[in-house]
């Protein structure tokens, strides 16, 4: 484990005020909108909440996708604006069925704003986003996103998806620091966010921020901004920025460790938690709990094995699954091949049948045919 002195974080330097515009539109960049882009000085559940209670009014109608508890977050504080909020409700640990939504958005007279969560570290779920993008754009509706556990391990591109309102939060995939969000609102929604009655007066505002921020110049941020955090931010940016294509270097990176994770894992003799490619997370890959095993002692034996990061699911799911961690710079071969063996051996430890050197063997050759973007670190 890397040392360092609590000391070295006291006293830091104030960010620059002309830093945080430029800050904004790196995050924009990496986003792929030219829409605002506005900080929030936390963690980016606040973020979330924030866009909801600043969109929520009295008869809003909102066709609100929920694959984990953040979508049944998110329809609590829009019902507690006004509004009025149809559920989709996937299988539990499961992407949304694109025919049960399509339902859904048909069965609706009039639709305002269409919510989703893109992808879910909770369980590792993959949504359909340009699907869901398209059919919420032909029903004339604001598009919101919940980005957060996709940005920088998934192509998200708000001006090809015509996404209104997205969330990100750094700490992620983007490898940068937990205590700051930022959130990309396009024309359309803020128009929609100015509609009376307007949340005022709130530090879950955007329409406060909006105008005592960007409207202002987007100079000083209201409020005392916590340095640590924006240098944090910055550099994790410079690092993404360093890499040969930037972020779709950051992006195929993840591919590449979920790629190798997921063959692994076949190897061993197990069928991923999520059976198509295409709807698993490239953050975190589910793993199942065989049926007669105590999820914790799964976990409990998996921490035997040095460099894994293996994590019960949440949100329902505990009992249903374990998260294999490659996020960041866990995105690289050693994280991977740990996490593989860890659970493998896990397993055989609990008394089930796997084959951790035909695991490790699948690992090694994703890496390998994949060169060289694949890390051997």
């Amino acid at each position: 484990m890397t040392q360092f002195s609590a000391q070295d974080l006291l006293d830091p330097p104030a960010y620059p005020n002309v830093g945080y515009a430029l800050l904004a539109d790196r995050i924009g960049a990496v986003m792929r909108s030219f829409d605002d882009v506005v900080f929030v000085q936390a963690e980016a559940v606040v973020a979330l909440e924030a866009v909801a209670a600043s969109l929520a009014k009295p008869g809003l109608r909102v066709l609100n996708v929920v694959t984990s508890m953040y979508g049944d977050y998110f329809a609590a504080w829009l019902r507690r604006g006004g509004a009025i909020v149809e559920n989709v409700v996937a299988e539990l640990g499961r992407p949304v069925d694109l025919a049960v939504f399509q339902a859904a958005l048909d069965a609706m007279a009039e639709v305002d704003v269409v919510v989703l969560v893109h992808g879910e570290a909770a369980n590792g779920v993959l949504n359909p986003l340009p699907e869901i993008a398209e059919a919420a754009k032909a029903r004339g509706a604001l598009l919101v996103v919940d980005a957060v556990a996709s940005i920088g391990a998934h192509t998200f591109e708000v001006q090809t998806f015509g996404i209104d309102i997205a969330v990100i939060g750094p700490q992620k995939g983007l490898g940068g620091p937990a205590g700051l969000s930022a959130i990309s609102v396009s024309e359309a929604a803020w128009a929609k966010i100015a509609e009376e009655p307007a949340l005022r007066l709130s530090t879950l505002s955007l329409l406060d921020l909006k105008e005592k921020w960007l409207d202002l110049g987007a100079d000083a941020l209201p409020g005392t901004p916590a340095p640590l955090e924006f240098w944090a931010l910055d550099a994790a940016l410079d690092r993404i920025d360093a890499e040969e294509d930037g972020i779709e270097t950051v992006i195929e990176r993840h591919q590449l460790a979920a790629r190798a994770t997921r063959a692994g894992l076949r190897a061993l003799g197990v069928t991923p938690w999520i059976e198509e490619d295409a709807s698993a997370s490239a953050l975190v890959t589910a793993a199942p709990v065989p049926s007669g095993i105590e999820p914790q002692a799964l976990v409990d034996a998996a921490a035997e094995f040095e460099g894994s990061a293996i994590s019960l699911g949440v949100g329902g799911v505990e009992h249903l699954l374990v998260r294999l961690n490659h996020t960041g710079i866990r995105a690289a071969y050693r994280p991977v091949v740990a996490n593989v063996v860890a659970y493998g051996q896990a397993l055989a430890a609990l008394g089930e049948s796997v084959d951790i050197d035909a695991a490790i063997e699948a690992v090694a050759k994703t890496y390998q045919d994949a060169e060289p973007v694949g890390s051997a670190e």
